[in-house]
């Protein structure tokens, strides 16, 4: 079988024509499928609806301290809600705050707390010529769109199946001063999938930024994420890691359970040093009287613990395995060979990342929206929402039902095929 870049220009114009046909058909059967974010499907949310059955009027309504949850107080999250974020995150309760819905929330106000009063005692950002983050890419949009509303100068590092190039990273934080954070989704990486290696973690751990006030941020969105029971990522924890290599306050970590009860609807934490923690909590007393403390009980009276989370989450991976196998077959099955193409086969999380021929991803998010499927915008997956090879497509399978999914997948081989021999086309031209 030839690759399409082995056909000549005749073979390249018949099978345009014959795609263009394809494409035509495809249009007029008027899909209307939305794969833009990761959302969990209905079925997934309807599995935790009992969750509402843990209180009701009559419920016990206080902590396992003691204390009244319908209150004021306890302003940094109850004894066991820290214990079982702490849980998923793999640290201490000690070393846990428990805050709202969302963990992006928190991402933003940490950083936003950097912009106007410092880290621990360092110049606000805000008073300084240059901040400058360091933003793995392919990643995550929203991540990119915090600092890019503050101003903050982006700088894109290439990610590798192990991690961010750790080489760059390196280099960049312990030159440039003006480099105060990197974002980081250590497993199961958005889009792509991909698991931090071992040496990465450890690397994270011994950087030597020349900025005091250089802060890692570690977003375990997918922390207990896993798609196979016999296939399960897993990573070294960087908080005990930057701990033994004389870096305690170098980290925040953040987590939620979005994904795991309700999208929106969840608790979320931080987790960090003493010293860390102690500083943001200062602020936390301005900010709020506290967070939602029944919706932090409800939660832990209905999962329990970790094992009650796992059990969950084993659910969740069964809607969600069949879903990321039609996608994968159907590029195996339709793309392999072509060299028009590569994509990434994940363990877990909501993503699978698709790298097209050079200059073709526009184009095809554009082609499949004319079709009636929603892609993820190409070049968002990047700072700035500029991916300079535009290559890059985001794929979120979770949303709509397997043969939603493989539908949808039919369609987007096909208008990658389309594109990608216009550009052949065009290059010979």
């Amino acid at each position: 079988m030839k690759t399409y870049q082995e056909l000549s220009r005749e073979e390249l114009l018949t099978l345009k024509s014959q795609l263009e046909k394809e494409f035509e058909e495809a249009k007029a059967k008027g899909l209307k499928l939305d794969m833009s974010r990761g959302k969990p499907a209905a079925a997934q949310l309807d599995m935790g609806m009992d969750i509402f059955d843990v209180l009701n009027p009559g419920s016990d309504m206080k902590s396992e301290d003691g204390f009244d949850v319908r209150n004021y107080g306890v302003l940094d999250g109850l004894t066991e809600a820290k214990r079982l974020m702490a849980d998923i995150m793999g640290v201490p309760a000690e070393n846990v705050i428990v805050c709202g819905n969302a963990s992006l929330t928190i991402m933003y106000d940490t950083v936003s707390r950097s912009m106007t009063h410092g880290v621990m005692g360092s110049t606000p950002w805000c008073k300084l010529d240059k901040v400058k983050f360091l933003c793995p890419a392919p990643g995550y949009d929203r991540h990119f769109a915090i600092t890019g509303h503050f101003g903050i100068e982006m700088i894109s590092v290439p990610m590798t199946p192990a991690g961010p190039d750790m080489d760059v990273v390196e280099r960049l934080v312990a030159e440039d001063e003006s480099i105060k954070g990197i974002w980081c989704v250590p497993k199961y990486s958005n889009p792509q999938g991909y698991s931090y290696s071992d040496e990465t973690v450890k690397r994270f751990a011994n950087l030597k930024p020349a900025a005091e006030d250089f802060r890692i941020f570690w977003d375990n969105a997918y922390a207990i994420h896993h798609l196979y029971e016999d296939r399960q990522d897993e990573i070294l924890e960087i908080l005990s890691e930057c701990e033994k290599a004389g870096n305690p306050d170098m980290v925040y970590e953040f987590c939620s359970t979005s994904k795991v009860s309700f999208s929106g609807a969840g608790i979320a934490a931080m987790a960090s040093s003493k010293a860390n923690l102690d500083f943001v909590r200062k602020s936390m007393t301005i900010q709020t009287i506290g967070y939602d403390k029944i919706n932090q009980l409800r939660h832990v009276r209905y999962f329990k613990d970790i094992n009650g989370i796992k059990a969950h989450m084993k659910k969740h991976a069964d809607m969600l395995r069949p879903k990321f196998e039609a996608v994968l077959s159907v590029l195996d099955r339709e793309l392999a060979g072509k060299e028009i193409g590569t994509w990434t086969r994940p363990n877990g999380g909501y993503f699978i990342s698709f790298d097209a021929m050079e200059g073709c991803a526009k184009r095809i998010v554009a082609k499949c929206k004319e079709a009636g499927v929603i892609l993820t915008g190409a070049g968002a997956t990047f700072p700035y929402g500029i991916d300079p090879e535009d290559r890059n497509i985001r794929i979120a399978p979770s949303f709509p039902t397997p043969e939603e999914m493989a539908a949808a997948t039919d369609l987007f081989v096909l208008c990658v095929k389309l594109v990608s021999v216009e550009k052949l086309l065009e290059k010979e031209s």
